[in-house]
């Protein structure tokens, strides 16, 4: 398995992760019985459990992206230093992007953010 698809499985792992930590924030917040029904007029969550649950959507959104990228790579064989340092940024900008948004460091946030994205464009760059 190349170190590509790798970053790919790790990220898959940091999904399921982050969907785990706002699962956990949902439980606070509403309660099992709540959360186990049909969540008809299920309120918005607040704090660091809607954190969670947008930086898991954000997660979702990116993780697409990257999927694609990394798998266009491994069809095309092209793994270089730029696909390399691409997967790198990505997955570390997106752990780091995780912990800061749930934590509420919207700054910050928006940096870590922006690593991953460049680590998404040097895979596009890599591709085409």
């Amino acid at each position: 398995m190349t170190t590509e698809l790798m970053y790919l499985v790790w990220s898959a792992a940091l999904t399921f992760i982050i969907m785990l930590i706002a699962v956990l924030g949902a439980l606070a917040e509403v309660g099992l019985p709540r959360l186990m029904g049909n969540r008809e007029d299920m309120p918005g969550f607040g704090g660091w459990a809607g954190r969670a649950t947008r930086a898991h959507l954000n997660m979702l959104e990116s993780l697409v992206l990257f999927a694609i990228l990394v798998l266009v790579a491994q069809a095309a064989n092209i793994h270089n230093g730029n696909t390399l340092l691409g997967v790198q940024l990505f997955f570390w900008g997106r752990v780091a992007h995780a912990i800061i948004y749930i934590a509420g460091v919207p700054w910050l946030r928006t940096v870590a953010w922006a690593v991953s994205v460049v680590g998404l464009i040097m895979l596009f760059l890599a591709v085409i």
